[in-house]
């Protein structure tokens, strides 16, 4: 282990090097957390995607293919089984889980007494403090360049407030992909880095190759850009058609496309023929665009299913951070996280050589002599 990658993440995750990979829905299944495991990463299923029945089942896979429980489980406080993954995490005593809208002080204390590590993610400073106060024994900061659902604050002011601010590790998340960043983020006081996009863009990657056409040939970071027209938050993603018609279409129009979506891809969740004209005689007495936020939020997961899954990248949406467009190629998560601790251990080599070039010249210059 190099002196520059043994940090506190590694010592407590028991992983090689400090690169987690994160919990992207649809993306972080067994197959590719079993991956970044056995190269040296940490990885995190995506429980909030995982269908509840299939879900014990995906973490015995991790188990029995990596020999232990040194990976993580991500879920949400509001998704119908959050009760089922806190247990799961806690039976099979997983090493750590990662939330957003984090569970309660009461629950987190069943996970510490387990041994599991609470790895909340937040982007913004006020989040940070207040996942400490609830028990976090690490913090993931996620800047603006990162995808999905993410802040306005960018990694650059981020990370130094939340390092100066929280006694407990840090982890960076948002613009990371090389070891380059990897190096920068030691330098400045975290105890790791946290990739989504560029395990998503992996050969390891369970998504189909006509979505992965288009991430790859996305070589404009202007292409990977925020939106509100989905759910009225800040989502990142990569333009397509899908998302252009929908910012382009009124508050009626987009009432449109969302129920049009809704029932063409989620009619297994229960919306009915009733309960869709329910909402349209709703939205003529209330806000068509208030509406529409509600019913795209509900039918989010299968948009994402629609591209991630079922292979249609225009009818779906691309959660993606913006370093989808200084990835050119697809490489295993072998290769990648190999390739990131190699850079990252040259960058800090050179940086300490440069030091130590220097030493004798500024002792020079002030009047002293080894």
């Amino acid at each position: 282990m190099s002196r520059w990658l043994n940090t506190p993440l590694t010592a407590a995750l028991g992983c090689r090097y400090p690169i987690v990979q994160t919990a992207m829905g649809w993306v972080a299944d067994a197959n590719l957390v079993i991956a970044t495991t056995r190269a040296g990463g940490f990885g995190f299923l995506a429980g909030a995607t995982i269908d509840a029945n299939a879900l014990e089942g995906e973490i015995q896979k991790v188990i029995a293919a990596t020999g232990g429980s040194r990976f993580g489980l991500n879920f949400h406080m509001f998704q119908e089984n959050a009760a089922q993954c806190v247990d799961l995490a806690i039976r099979y005593r997983l090493r750590a889980v990662s939330y957003g809208r984090g569970p309660d002080q009461q629950t987190i204390a069943r996970f510490k007494a387990a041994g599991v590590l609470c790895m909340p993610t937040v982007g913004a400073l006020k989040h940070a403090l207040k996942a400490v106060e609830l028990g976090a024994d690490f913090i993931t900061i996620q800047g603006g360049e990162g995808g999905g659902h993410t802040g306005g604050v960018p990694s650059s002011i981020l990370l130094p407030q939340v390092l100066g601010a929280v006694s407990v590790p840090v982890i960076a998340a948002g613009g990371y992909s090389t070891g380059r960043g990897l190096a920068g983020a030691l330098a400045a006081g975290a105890a790791g880095i946290a990739m989504g996009t560029r395990f998503l863009m992996s050969s390891d990657s369970p998504i189909p190759a006509a979505t992965l056409k288009h991430y790859v040939a996305v070589s404009d970071p202007q292409r990977v850009r925020v939106t509100t027209a989905v759910d009225g938050m800040r989502h990142r993603m990569i333009d397509n058609p899908f998302i252009n018609r929908l910012e382009q279409a009124g508050p009626v129009g987009r009432l449109r496309i969302a129920l049009r979506s809704a029932w063409k891809w989620k009619q297994q969740t229960g919306m009915s023929l009733g309960h869709l004209l329910a909402v349209l005689r709703q939205a003529m007495k209330e806000d068509p665009g208030a509406v529409s936020q509600t019913v795209m939020a509900a039918n989010q997961p299968v948009l994402l299913q629609r591209s991630m899954v079922d292979g249609v990248p225009d009818e779906g949406i691309l959660p993606s951070g913006q370093v989808a467009a200084a990835i050119g190629e697809l490489k295993s998560c072998q290769q990648v996280i190999e390739e990131i601790a190699g850079e990252a251990e040259a960058c800090l080599d050179a940086l300490l050589a440069r030091q130590l070039q220097q030493a004798p010249e500024h002792a020079q210059v002030n009047g002293r002599r080894d």
